[in-house]
């Protein structure tokens, strides 16, 4: 396992399996110029380009690799304008599967079928898409749409059943997480490098095992399982499930700065998307258990 997002674990911004910027640059100074082995876009010599613009200056004064100013290369405009777009997606057919499939007495079975259905479907269009080579547009708003009908289930579920205002409390947490996560990377207060990224992966491996064993335990012994899920321990593993998403989101900033730095082809914008709304997803939901677990202890 080497990233909460499939997009960014299989394949992301690097094209040897490593994780950019972590493969040959050095931790001050950005990846060492006058050398194309830690570009996983670097041209062949004949390409302008491939050419280091900091050739005449001494290495020691080297500064991370610029993008070039032309077009067919990722900008930070492309890359948000496509995780708005998947975004969008993803909130027009979630509050579209909150009107049109109630979860009242009579029609909740229907709906959470409906429900586990489009996650499954979403599932297997995410893996789809991590496996390829190429970005596809197409998959990844289908992917939002359906992940967006079953999180409009869900939510609804929650907020109607369990804890009224649910939904929107999530909602604004995962803002709050993304502001803050997006605002201590530019300020330089999260460092992301090799035992960052070590330690983010071997606690989001316990983490997932953790949460398998429990739901083996619940779906053959039935109740709770082991409780991860529920009482204070659920509490507690609904507070680290939101702070390992936070660690992937500053992963994926990561991600997309060496992107734009190497000045990756446009179309890796909808990966970059696609994995930020892997993250998102992931810290929402978190966060709609976590509230959910809280007020059935009330």
């Amino acid at each position: 396992m080497r990233s909460r997002n499939p997009v960014f674990s299989r394949r992301g911004f690097s094209r040897d399996n490593g994780y950019a910027g972590f493969n040959t640059a050095p931790q001050a100074g950005g990846p060492a110029v006058g050398t194309q082995q830690g570009n996983p876009y670097a041209q062949p010599s004949g390409n302008p380009y491939a050419q280091n613009p900091y050739a005449q200056q001494d290495l020691q004064y080297a500064a991370p690799p610029q993008a070039p100013a032309t077009t067919g290369r990722m900008t930070i405009d492309d890359v948000v304008l496509r995780t708005g777009s998947t975004l969008g997606v993803l909130i027009v057919t979630a509050a579209l599967a909150w009107t049109l499939l109630p979860v009242d007495d009579a029609n909740i079975n229907r709906s959470y079928g409906f429900g586990i259905g489009a996650a499954l479907i979403g599932m297997v269009l995410a893996f789809v898409q991590s496996f390829k080579r190429k970005a596809s547009p197409a998959l990844i708003l289908s992917y939002a749409a359906f992940e967006g009908v079953f999180l409009g289930v869900v939510s609804n579920i929650v907020d109607d059943r369990i804890a009224s205002g649910a939904a929107m409390q999530a909602v604004i947490g995962t803002m709050a997480v993304f502001a803050g996560v997006l605002v201590a990377y530019k300020a330089g207060w999260i460092r992301v490098n090799r035992r960052f990224y070590g330690f983010v992966m071997a606690a989001a491996l316990g983490f997932v095992l953790l949460m398998a064993v429990n739901l083996l335990f619940a779906v053959f012994g039935g109740g709770d399982g082991l409780g991860f899920r529920s009482g204070p321990l659920g509490i507690v593993f609904g507070v680290i499930g939101i702070l390992l998403g936070a660690c992937f989101l500053a992963l994926d900033f990561k991600q997309v700065e060496d992107g734009i730095a190497y000045g990756a082809p446009r179309e890796e914008a909808w990966l970059a998307a696609f994995g930020l709304t892997l993250t998102l997803v992931w810290i929402y939901m978190e966060f709609l258990r976590l509230i959910a677990i809280l007020n059935s202890n009330d």
